[in-house]
């Protein structure tokens, strides 16, 4: 009696799983990519995501960057492969399986699929590195690089252009005294001249970046400026905007500036020039005076991610939270904890970098 061939197993065409895959949430990639090399190829391809995107399934993904000693590493949020029905929220970091490690951390922005990073992790030496990372396949290059090296280059994005300035000057030149802005679509650098006066000390004081409405808005010693890219100008703003942003971390959710200081979440009420407190509903626990805070626009929400030390013991944990906000009226913004949860448990000497979302 002869045996039945044997038939190989059925396989379906890369146009339906790209369809398919294309509706499933990113927060379950990470997994799927362990099915198949086939699979990790699909999720890494151009065409699933100009699927997602043609068919409005693209959602916020969050990423964060720690260093261990002195090698940065990335990590995304996904979902727990073994999720069971428990208090948890199903979410956790996962190290991106990026085929190559790439020494860079000290600014990192998004402009479309890649994040920009500015600056390398080389103790405390000037650079003018740039690299982007594809966040669709996990991969670095090269991007032009900076035309004066910076130590603590500081970075926002708007409109597709990245602007970068040193953020500690210690003595004022006349390279100090320029932005330099990169345009992602014709990859070139450019200066822009700050409007430092005389008699201004600027000298020893840290520099903060970033934009709201269209405006690039830096703190330069006591002073905070506005560029506006369209018209080319500066102006002057307001002292207190920078009191509570220049030393904290912060982020811009729809516009409005927030920021975590001396244990609250604040926003920027720019028409009454003052710092006021997120009036936060449940589920947010206190952080240590130890902690170090990072903030990130989640799609409109905000992602507060946190590092808690263990009682004897060598580990610490990450723990992130998600909270929605909402405006009660022009003075107050309430926001609502939709989940927190412990996401990752890394070594004590950790260094927790920066976090970011990105619209994939």
């Amino acid at each position: 009696m002869s045996l039945p061939e044997s038939t190989p197993n059925p396989s379906l065409p890369d146009d339906l799983l790209i369809t398919c895959l294309s509706r499933v949430s990113k927060l379950y990639y990470p997994t799927l990519s362990l099915v198949s090399k086939s699979f990790r190829s699909l999720l890494a391809s151009p065409e699933l995501y100009e699927a997602r995107s043609l068919l409005r399934r693209t959602e916020s993904c969050l990423y964060v960057c720690l260093r261990f000693d002195d090698n940065p590493r990335w990590f995304t949020l996904c979902r727990k492969p073994d999720r069971t029905l428990t208090k948890s929220s199903g979410n956790i970091l996962v190290p991106i399986t990026s085929p190559q490690s790439h020494p860079t951390y000290l600014s990192g922005k998004v402009v479309g699929y890649n994040i920009y990073n500015i600056g390398r992790s080389i103790k405390t030496l000037a650079s003018s590195s740039v690299s982007l990372l594809d966040c669709r396949s996990h991969t670095w290059r090269e991007a032009p690089s900076l035309q004066v090296k910076m130590k603590y280059p500081c970075a926002s994005v708007f409109d597709g252009k990245i602007y970068v300035v040193e953020g500690f000057v210690e003595n004022v030149s006349e390279f100090s005294k320029s932005m330099e802005v990169f345009d992602t679509k014709t990859q070139i650098w450019e200066y822009v001249p700050i409007p430092y006066q005389d008699g201004d000390e600027y000298s020893g004081w840290l520099t903060k970046s970033t934009c709201i409405e269209g405006k690039v808005y830096l703190t330069i010693g006591r002073k905070v400026l506005a560029y506006d890219p369209k018209e080319g100008r500066w102006d002057l703003v307001e002292q207190e905007m920078g009191d509570g942003w220049r030393w904290y971390c912060n982020c811009v959710v729809e516009n409005v500036l927030y920021c975590y200081n001396e244990g609250a979440l604040q926003w920027y009420d720019n028409k009454e020039r003052l710092w006021k407190e997120i009036k936060v509903l449940g589920g947010l626990p206190e952080f240590a005076s130890s902690s170090r805070v990072k903030l990130a626009d989640y799609g409109g929400k905000m992602a507060v991610l946190w590092d808690k030390y263990e009682l004897d013991s060598e580990d610490k944990m990450i723990w992130c939270a998600v909270i929605a906000l909402e405006r009660h009226n022009v003075e107050e913004i309430w926001g609502k904890v939709e989940w927190c949860d412990a996401v990752l448990t890394v070594p004590r000497s950790t260094i927790f970098e920066y976090a970011l979302s990105i619209t994939l």
